[in-house]
């Protein structure tokens, strides 16, 4: 769908990144009345209930763009192989891979110690591993398939990922740290009321619903006035904005070692920071890759960000479970120093960067 959405514009039409935004809006519109239906569904008549009706939502949500097909006049329909005929399937990638001898060398290491980690340590994340193995053969063998200005762009498209990954893993402490900390260490009472954990779920899609277009419209007067706009530089104030919203949490942990609870305004200041920095990386993230990607490998590209939204929820578990052994506090002022950090160091490195891009933001997508 995210491909689509690009589709929706026509060559070198500036609204892209504002089209992304308001696709994103529509996303958060159903997550935020889910947050407050579902939670308080599940909390008075139970969590079978809740994943039914949740169950109910999407199926509506699948008619709603089944009865749309018309207003989309052909974008998302498969491309034929007259009108495409480079366009490159997993399966071709794959039957390219046993055929090429370093990369197939290469992934077969990697994926024999997956085996390991399979067999003698964990085969979650062995398999896991070996995923992620595959995937690296893949990736090397795009990498050798694409021209020597892709390749560059290659590198800062792989660079994204990373940033995808690190943003990722701190932000889904929202669906996991963040909402235990809230059921169990907050102070949820509110005119009177206790409110359920779950619904304070819905603080970020507001939050979203609310600065959605503000913040693209702000964007889009920054690059206006000539100063620093590209992606990749919405995608690291993104990162470090979004980690500074833990600084908050450590707030939060601290006055819970003083009193025995935190108040409810600093969980709501963290999801505004992190929801302010969701806006300006995560929306961008989408609409970069449809920019910088070698042409007939967009799509793919397109699965391998959200692989990487799904990696980043995977490193935001590992970091979820740590807080037993090192506690929120000490999690909590981590993930905002590395953030930052991490964001600060890609900030540096950003005109070789913006060079190795070789203008691509700039050309007809």
């Amino acid at each position: 769908i995210s491909t689509m959405v690009g589709g929706l514009y026509e060559e070198g039409d500036e609204r892209r990144d504002k089209g992304f935004s308001i696709f994103y809006i529509g996303i958060n519109i159903g997550a935020a009345a889910a947050s407050i239906i579902v939670g308080l569904v599940a909390a008075n008549w139970g969590w079978h209930y809740g994943f039914g009706l949740a169950g109910i939502g999407m199926a509506c949500g699948q008619l709603i763009f089944m009865s749309g097909q018309k207003h989309l006049k052909g974008i998302g329909d498969k491309p034929s192989s007259i009108s495409d005929p480079d366009d490159v399937s997993i399966g071709q990638l794959f039957n390219n891979l046993l055929k090429a001898p370093l990369q197939l060398v290469i992934t077969t290491v990697l994926m024999a110690g997956s085996g390991y980690i399979l067999v003698f340590e964990s085969w979650g994340y062995g398999l896991l591993f070996m995923f992620l193995s595959l995937v690296a053969g893949m990736m090397l063998m795009i990498y050798q398939d694409i021209d020597k200005i892709e390749k560059d762009r290659y590198v800062v498209l792989l660079l994204s990922f990373i940033l995808v990954i690190v943003f990722w893993g701190a932000f889904e402490q929202a669906g996991g740290l963040m909402n235990i900390y809230t059921e169990q260490k907050t102070d949820r009472m509110v005119w009177g009321m206790e409110f359920p954990a779950a619904i304070m779920q819905a603080f970020n899609p507001l939050y979203i619903i609310l600065l959605g277009v503000p913040i693209a419209g702000f964007w889009y007067r920054w690059k206006m006035m000539g100063r620093e706009a590209s992606s990749l530089f919405k995608m690291l104030i993104g990162l470090m904005i979004m980690g500074s919203g833990f600084l908050f949490m450590t707030a939060a942990s601290l006055e819970y070692e003083r009193v025995g609870e935190s108040a409810l305004i600093w969980l709501a200041l963290a999801y505004l920071l992190h929801t302010i920095g969701e806006l300006c990386a995560s929306p961008v993230a989408l609409s970069f890759i449809t920019k910088i990607a070698p042409v007939k490998y967009a799509s793919l590209m397109m699965g391998v960000y959200f692989a990487s939204t799904g990696l980043g929820n995977k490193v935001a578990g590992i970091l979820g479970e740590s807080a037993e052994e090192f506690g929120e506090l000490t999690i909590f002022t981590g993930i905002a120093i590395f953030c930052m950090v991490f964001g600060l160091l890609v900030w540096l490195m950003l005109k070789p960067l913006k060079r190795l891009t070789h203008g691509a933001e700039d050309l007809k997508v």
